[in-house]
């Protein structure tokens, strides 16, 4: 019987109750009771749990990826650590390779422009990123890069019609102006699957034929493992490698656009069969979102508001009769927390990332890292979610905490562990409730299988 299975799970248990084996074929639970024959994949899992995989509801994958790559100003708080930063980079890069750097905090340095750039580096293209992922920042170098104008609306220019060096939400167009190649993402895959991640949904905006044809041949050749959903344009296609998603709606308080255009945009996704979702960061751009979906004929099941940072009492009777769906991201709370307490306003603070209340109201809630902006790490999402714990130990909205088994359930992957369903699961440390209350970011996962590819093994096996 040593060919029965591709793998055996033996004695696992759910939630913790007695222990049991699950035989894996053909990439679905095949068989669950005790004393299965054995296989060559034959796996004594010591009475860890078994729990479907997690799924990522909002990331961006390239982004994140390119992360991996970047300088992380994120702990810079003085311009001269920034700069230092910089150059330490550019040291290690060949001659005229960009330096590019992520989370550039406005606390250490404002918003620098093209002249405060040049003062750190100037003999080669600096581009950096500020901690929100809405604004690039360019030198000098990094301007004459992108050749002449005439600009888009997205490059701020002085009154000589002069670009600053600030590129506000211009990713598609300074992509395509560099020229570069997004990162592979087959080193953020595998870390995400040591995360225990078997799912993910791309939140870009821009995704479109382009983005399309790299994130599906990514899913084909292996470099991207987890099963993949898509956000994008109206023009995004539908493929085998990717489950198309919502169209996704990005706007900006400080720009808002024509309320029509954004209705009308509503109204050709419904006519491709799509649901929509919209950037909601601020109270202002949720209403806007609100006011242009009863313009745009309603609401369709399944319609998001993703971040969904800022939700006041008064709306959330209207989001729970409307079915909307709230993708909250928890984890900013473990990151910047502190700096919400401190710089908030007392009175704005309850609606800061609601969970508990909006489940209260009968609102369905799922969880994204928002990464690379947020943590990539689940179980710091799970963890904050669960606890709402900032940097410093102190609580930000508590009565908003809900409890790790239910955050856990708003960053699972669908489908379940019973025979016939998707071997996509992963085994975790019984003590993983524990785990979350430590000072280290939790990692409690022990091994991760992803059904289709079940007939090589475990994707990921700590220790192994």
């Amino acid at each position: 019987m040593t060919d029965r299975f591709d793998i055996v799970l033996r004695g696992v248990r759910l939630n913790h109750g007695a222990g049991v084996d699950f035989g894996i074929r053909d990439g679905r639970f095949s068989a669950m009771s005790s004393g299965l024959g054995r296989c060559d994949n034959d796996i004594d899992c010591d009475g860890k749990l078994l729990l479907p995989g997690l799924h990522d509801h909002h990331i961006h994958l390239f982004a994140t990826a390119a992360r991996l790559q970047s300088v992380d100003l994120t702990q810079c708080t003085h311009p001269d650590a920034i700069a230092a930063a910089l150059r330490a980079k550019a040291a290690q890069a060949g001659p005229g390779e960009w330096v590019r750097a992520i989370g550039c905090d406005e606390r250490a340095s404002g918003i620098p422009d093209r002249g405060q750039i040049d003062g750190w580096i100037a003999d080669r293209p600096v581009r950096i990123q500020d901690r929100t992922g809405a604004l690039w920042m360019l030198n000098s170098a990094g301007l004459a890069q992108l050749g002449d104008g005439p600009w888009p609306d997205a490059v701020e220019t002085d009154p000589s019609g002069v670009p600053t060096g600030r590129i506000w939400r211009g990713d598609a167009w300074l992509q395509e102006r560099i020229g570069s190649r997004p990162p592979s993402l087959s080193a953020l895959s595998r870390e995400l699957a040591r995360l225990g991640v078997t799912a993910v949904t791309d939140a870009g905006a821009n995704n479109g034929p382009k983005e399309a044809a790299l994130l599906g041949a990514a899913c084909r050749d292996g470099d991207l493992l987890q099963r993949l959903t898509m956000m994008g344009r109206e023009d995004l296609p539908d493929s085998e490698p990717y489950l198309t998603g919502p169209v996704k709606l990005l706007y900006d308080e400080r720009d808002l656009p024509d309320p029509a255009s954004i209705a009308a945009r509503i109204e050709a996704a419904r006519r491709l069969g799509r649901n929509v979702a919209a950037h909601c960061v601020t109270e202002a751009e949720l209403l806007v979102y609100l006011a242009v979906l009863d313009m745009a004929g309603g609401v369709r099941p399944g319609d998001r508001i993703e971040h969904g940072s800022m939700i006041p009492q008064a709306l959330m009777q209207d989001i729970a009769r409307l079915g909307l769906i709230v993708v909250a991201n928890p984890g900013f709370i473990a990151r910047r927390g502190d700096r919400y307490l401190a710089e908030m306003d007392a009175g704005d603070l309850p609606g800061l990332q609601r969970m508990a209340s909006l489940q209260a109201s009968g609102i369905p809630v799922l969880i994204g890292s928002d990464a690379p902006y947020g943590p990539v790490n689940p179980w710091v999402s799970i963890r904050a979610a669960a606890n709402r714990q900032c940097p410093s130990g102190a609580l930000l909205g508590a009565e908003e905490a809900i409890g790790p088994w239910s955050a856990l359930q708003l960053m699972t992957a669908q489908g379940n562990l019973a025979v016939g369903a998707v071997a996509d699961c992963i085994l975790v440390d019984a003590d993983w409730v524990n785990q979350l209350a430590g000072d280290a970011d939790p990692d409690p996962v022990a091994m991760t299988i992803m059904g289709r590819y079940a007939h090589l093994g475990p994707i990921y096996s700590r220790g192994r």
